[in-house]
């Protein structure tokens, strides 16, 4: 089954499991979406991710993080979509929620938040936020 929005379904999968109080969830893998669930674990959204390559498809276990029963992450929201691209410059990425939350930008340079990309001074497709 092909998807036109994988990382939509990702974003989607991670919504549902949160709202069940689930503690893991499970997902296609991607070398996309690997680096996206890395910057979620670096920037302390989710507790952990394993690559399961067990079977003929890899698959992405998701270990989700609550604090006091309620789910770190509390907005998890698609920016660019397959059918309207949104790209930024580094000066005019998006503070998400007054700097408390970040933007996943896609860069010339990777898959980073957008607080490293305007470090870097690169701008992208701004691909998700979360907060």
């Amino acid at each position: 089954m092909s998807l036109s929005d994988p990382i939509g379904d990702m974003i989607a999968r991670v919504k549902n499991a949160q709202a069940r109080n689930h503690k893991k969830v499970e997902l296609p893998s991607s070398k996309f979406k690997t680096k996206i669930a890395d910057i979620l674990k670096n920037e302390g959204f989710i507790k952990d991710f394993k690559i399961n390559e067990e079977d003929k498809k890899p698959t992405l276990l998701l270990e989700l993080k609550y604090h006091s029963g309620s789910p770190v992450i509390s907005a998890f929201e698609r920016v660019s979509k397959p059918g309207r691209r949104i790209f930024s410059s580094a000066d005019s990425l998006p503070k998400i929620n007054n700097g408390l939350g970040i933007a996943i930008v896609s860069t010339p340079k990777g898959v980073m938040t957008d607080i490293d990309a305007r470090k870097q001074r690169v701008g992208g497709e701004i691909i998700c936020k979360v907060f």
